[in-house]
């Protein structure tokens, strides 16, 4: 991966944390955070990991609250954000962060059932 392409990775999840922070007005959105972009090769899409804290229903609608203001968030982020092209977001729930708490769990169960053998 080139230093170019990172760099522009890092700049993107910066502005936009940035935006859905500060200037984001729908409340379905609420607070998100990114968890990482990338960017294909040639600029064609970026993809958006996020998290938000909920269930399945809330992250179902703040994922369709996140694709309807796709276009606003691309067109802020071509302003703020030095590339030669912005590439088309899409945006996916990042998973690592409930997969690893399921995984602490697993494990802290076994450590309580082998403490009390």
């Amino acid at each position: 991966m080139s230093l170019t392409l990172d760099r522009l990775q890092s700049n993107i999840t910066r502005e936009l944390s940035i935006l859905l922070q500060r200037e984001a007005r729908d409340s379905k959105i609420g607070y998100v955070t990114i968890t990482e972009v990338r960017v294909t090769n040639d600029l064609s899409f970026a993809t958006v990991y996020f998290t938000i804290m909920g269930d399945e229903k809330r992250i179902n609608t703040c994922l369709d609250a996140l694709n309807k203001a796709k276009g606003y968030l691309r067109s802020e982020l071509a302003k703020r954000v030095k590339a030669r092209k912005m590439p088309q977001l899409i945006f996916k729930y990042d998973e690592a962060l409930a997969y690893g708490n399921h995984i602490s769990e697993i494990l802290g169960s076994l450590n309580i059932k082998k403490e009390d053998k």
